[in-house]
């Protein structure tokens, strides 16, 4: 805890900052506290954070929006004004004292009358009705580089100003930076006093970081040390380092901590994600590809295989098309490594370009991970950046392999020597540090190598990354993907964001197409597909599922009029069952989404049907998304349960402007993806990733691919489908990759073999002890992996949800494990094959970690969603209260001696089990939500 760093004044924070801290229950003795000026505020990675101060002429995504959001604070300066600012031309000329050359920026006299109202009226009331009640004051003390000025009178003047605010303003919240000499006379009216530069400042004139010289350094010190003792307020020291040196940062946030300071440490301009009294987690990993490889982002290498294994890790991938603009700002703030994955040169005009931006981005320490190829012939600046040889020697003789890395070989061994085509030499220095992944040597013995782990990160050159199958889609990885990257990258142990568990069950989820609704099946009386699917799977099967259907295919000014009243009643009665969802599958059934990209079928016939033929319509992306979405809710969805996902249709892959659109409609979406890993196909290549971004709008990907790919596009084997519990079985082990995801169409239920594989995989699934879910519920999860927010707090960790929906953390076991007692919103654990999958109560949690098995009570698993949970000082006290979607499975730890009650009621467990060194007991309600209780005896 960062108060057992100044217990002195833990008690006077903790009652100065309540108001303050409403929003964080983590640390309500200590805020953590962030400055960000730049451009596009990144709330998202702020949001560990309690409080943060930002530019409010920048764009902001929302201020104060949740409880598990930061508190977003102003700035606004007092005495100085800067000519972008809208009310600059509004200052009298005769009220400016001084100018700022070093800013360019005007000082206002403090001692006109009038200045008070002016700044309460033109400044801070625009930002109040914007919802901003908190303001960081800044510049109170730069009246003093005017030549002459009465000090009296300036500071009665900021005296006037605050007091003018309080007066104006109810409830206002201020921060002051410095205004030391003032604090005496707006005691009550200040909650925190910030100053700049204890042991690191910029310097403008010289434009250079440097250290701040010991006596300016001592004179803070006693200026922040009487803010503590004399005015009962809490000091923030906002120093500054070079962006790229978190080292250095890390450092200088640790001796402010010591000094008993809220720490700040940034760069010069505010503009990057700093550290303070926690670190934030960068989870981006910026990846670069060339456009001219794929016909679309979709297909190509780094997404269809590299962003899974980074999804697995716990990162997310930002794409960027090297024939674009490469982005400026890549620092370690956001990022936690660059990827290239090039399948041959990128065109010519781009190189100098790529090659200058590689040795910036090396410059700057950032890991570098090179697959494929260089994609460029290095020159000579980036060859010394890289430690490879200038001027490499020719190879004589045969090759033999030399060495290769426990992580080659993975599903296939690597090429022969004889068949390498991409090799290079390392300069003797860079050799010397190397850890080589391929190595090959000449009848001289002269080292080549294909692949290596270096100090700046690592490369992996072709025919040594993957294997493709020739005839097929499919691919073989000839090196760990898992292990490349993390070595690679140098990616830490952190606690990973898991959307395939919730409270230690794997999650199951089923959804629907509605393709074929209109079917008949081959069943006496040929009833509808749809029919048959009603009576023999929802009916029977009655957990979590999603239904779609097309509205061309049902509707009675769709293409079967003549069947319409029976489907839309099937529908009707399918979507009042209380355990089902509604899901729209578009009006047309469009089998291309963007027809600028030609890929496939639609590459090799232009010609091809791009939707269903409906006669007159011309497809329209708002008629599909929107106008279907209608209809259902209009003539088929019960009032209180609309739309709630749109599930993709044909390729699956919507541009931008699509996904936008189901977004402005409040929709959630799912499909795409196809992870088909079968006994037939036993490889990581057949795993899809959580979803793709385009435009800053997340598709998100169907956990397991549909019955079309099982049964060969539907010509058979019907029964094919049977071969999903493969996946389910494969994406399980040794890595929980997937959830269990049941996705299949209508016409599934039109065929007795089909029919038949169809219950066989229910089946399958309701004899595992799962955690039934929505497909909604589902997508959520993959939506809130993307804004999850992570940051290291001492030696534990502040999670951080965006919308609630994401509530398990996979903990390394390099962490060890979680530790409740002094955690917060941590409710248990179960172990898992890859460490210890951690239950969360809340959106907003600090985990603690440590090498000890605790004694007390926790949750070991359940089937239900964890809305509360609550223990006394002793952990022996525990309530939580569990709702879901089916009776509840639940069990826990560490009761054997506990009385446990539901809905007040005693509860016996039904077994106990050993899984662990701790003993489990295992319960079962037949409720689908309860109030429960454990009361242990005192120790």
């Amino acid at each position: 805890m960062l108060s057992s760093f100044f217990p002195q004044w833990r008690a006077r924070l903790s009652s100065v900052l309540t108001a303050l801290l409403l929003s964080c229950a983590a640390h309500a003795e200590t805020p953590a506290v962030a400055l960000y000026y730049g451009h596009h505020i990144p709330l998202g990675e702020l949001r560990t954070f309690d409080l943060v101060v930002v530019d409010p002429d920048h764009p902001a995504h929302q201020i104060n929006a949740s409880r598990s959001a930061p508190r977003i604070y102003a700035y606004a300066s007092v005495t100085e004004v800067q000519p972008s600012r809208p009310y600059y031309r509004d200052i009298p000329d005769h009220w400016k004292l001084a100018r700022n050359q070093d800013w360019q920026s005007d000082v206002v006299d403090q001692s006109v009358a009038a200045w008070p109202d002016f700044f309460a009226s033109r400044v801070i009331a625009p930002l109040w009705e914007r919802g901003y009640r908190g303001f960081f004051l800044d510049t109170l003390d730069s009246y003093r580089l005017a030549a002459r000025f009465d000090e009296q009178a300036q500071q009665q003047g900021l005296v006037r100003v605050i007091e003018t605010l309080h007066q104006r303003f109810p409830g206002i919240r201020l921060i002051l930076n410095r205004g030391f000499d003032i604090l005496p006379r707006v005691r009550g009216k200040v909650e925190m006093v910030a100053a700049e530069s204890l042991y690191r400042r910029w310097n403008p004139t010289s434009r250079s970081y440097e250290e701040v010289p010991e006596q300016d350094r001592q004179w803070l010190l006693g200026q922040l040390r009487t803010v503590q003792q004399r005015d009962d307020l809490p000091a923030l020291v906002i120093d500054y380092v070079a962006p790229h040196d978190r080292a250095l940062a890390r450092s200088t946030a640790q001796k402010i901590l010591r000094d008993g300071f809220i720490p700040w440490v940034t760069d010069a301009r505010l503009s990057t994600i700093g550290i303070g009294s926690i670190e934030p987690v960068p989870r981006r990993i910026l990846v670069l590809y060339n456009g001219d490889d794929s016909p679309a982002l979709n297909y190509a290498n780094a997404h269809r295989f590299l962003q899974m294994p980074l999804n697995h890790m716990g990162y997310v991938t930002d794409y960027v098309d090297i024939r674009g603009d490469l982005p400026a700002q890549v620092t370690p703030d956001r990022y936690a490594g660059v990827v290239s994955w090039f399948s041959g040169h990128i065109p010519a005009s781009r190189q100098a370009t790529l090659s200058q931006w590689l040795r910036a981005r090396l410059g700057d320490g950032m890991p570098l991970a090179v697959l494929g190829n260089w994609g460029l012939a290095p020159d000579g600046a980036l060859s010394r950046s890289l430690g490879l040889a200038s001027a490499p020697t020719e190879p004589r003789g045969p090759l033999q392999q030399a060495r290769m890395a426990p992580m080659m070989g993975l599903e296939g061994p690597p090429p022969l020597p004889s068949q390498q085509t991409e090799l290079v030499q390392l300069t003797p220095d860079m050799a010397r540090q190397a850890q080589p992944l391929m190595e090959l040597r000449d009848a001289r013995g002269h080292g080549l190598l294909a692949g290596a782990i270096t100090p700046w990160g690592g490369f992996l050159l072709d025919p040594n990354v993957l294997l493709e199958i020739p005839g097929t889609e499919d691919a073989r990885w000839l090196v760990d993907p898992f292990a490349f990257l993390q070595q690679a990258l140098r990616l830490p142990a952190i606690p990973i964001p898991d959307t395939t568990t919730e409270n230690g069950r794997r999650l199951l989820l089923a959804h629907v197409d509605g393709d074929g609704f209109p079917s008949r099946a081959e069943l006496p009386g040929s009833p509808l597909a749809a029919q048959v699917l009603l009576t023999e799977i929802f009916e029977k099967y009655r957990i979590p599922q999603t239904m779609s259907v097309i509205e061309a295919e049902v509707a009675p000014h769709g293409l079967h009029p003549s069947l319409s009243p029976e489907m839309e009643e099937i529908a009707r009665k399918m979507f009042r069952l209380p355990h089902i969802e509604v899901g729209s599958h578009a009006y047309s059934h469009p089998f291309l989404w963007d027809t600028s990209v030609q890929h496939g079928l639609f590459k090799d016939n232009p010609e091809a049907a791009q939707s269903l033929a409906v006669p007159g319509y011309t497809m329209d992306l708002e008629r599909e998304i929107v106008g279907s979405t209608r209809y259902i809710n209009e003539r088929l969805a019960p009032k209180d349960k609309p739309v709630k996902l749109f599930q993709w249709t044909g390729d699956t892959a919507p541009n931008a402007r699509a996904l936008e659109l189901t977004y402005r409609a409040g929709l959630l979406n799912i499909n795409g993806g196809d992870t088909s890993i079968s006994r037939d196909n036993p490889s990581l290549t057949a795993i899809g990733s959580l979803g793709i971004r385009k435009n800053g709008f997340l598709q998100v990907y169907a956990p397991i691919t549909n019955e079309n790919i099982y049964t060969n596009l539907w010509t058979g084997p019907f029964y094919g489908f049977q071969r999903a519990i493969e996946t389910f079985e494969m994406t399980d082990s040794p890595r929980r990759i997937k959830p269990v995801g049941i996705y299949y169409h209508s016409y599934s239920a039109s065929k007795p073999a089909a029919l038949k594989a169809l219950k066989k995989v229910y089946d399958w699934a309701l004899a595992q002890p799962l955690h039934p879910v929505h497909a909604s519920e589902f997508t959520r999860k993959v939506q809130d992996f993307y804004d999850y927010a992570i940051a290291r707090d001492g030696q534990g960790w502040r999670l951080r949800s965006s919308n609630g929906a994401l509530r398990t953390v996979r903990l390394p076991d390099a962490l060890g494990l979680p530790q409740p007692g002094t955690s917060q919103a941590v409710a248990g654990w179960r172990p898992g094959t890859e460490g210890q999958y951690v239950h969360l109560s809340d959106p907003s949690a600090l985990l603690q970690t440590g090498g000890r098995e605790i004694g007390t009570p926790y949750l070991y698993e359940a089937n239900a969603r964890l809305e509360e949970w609550t223990a006394d000082e002793d952990g022996l006290r525990v309530q939580l209260r569990l709702r879901g979607h089916v009776p509840l499975e639940f069990a826990l730890a560490n009761t054997q001696t506990c009385q446990v009650r539901a809905n007040q009621r005693n509860l016996a467990a039904l077994r106990s089990g050993a899984q662990t060194r701790t003993a489990v007991q295992h319960f079962r309600l037949p409720d689908v939500a309860a109030q429960i209780q454990i009361l242990c005896p005192a120790r």
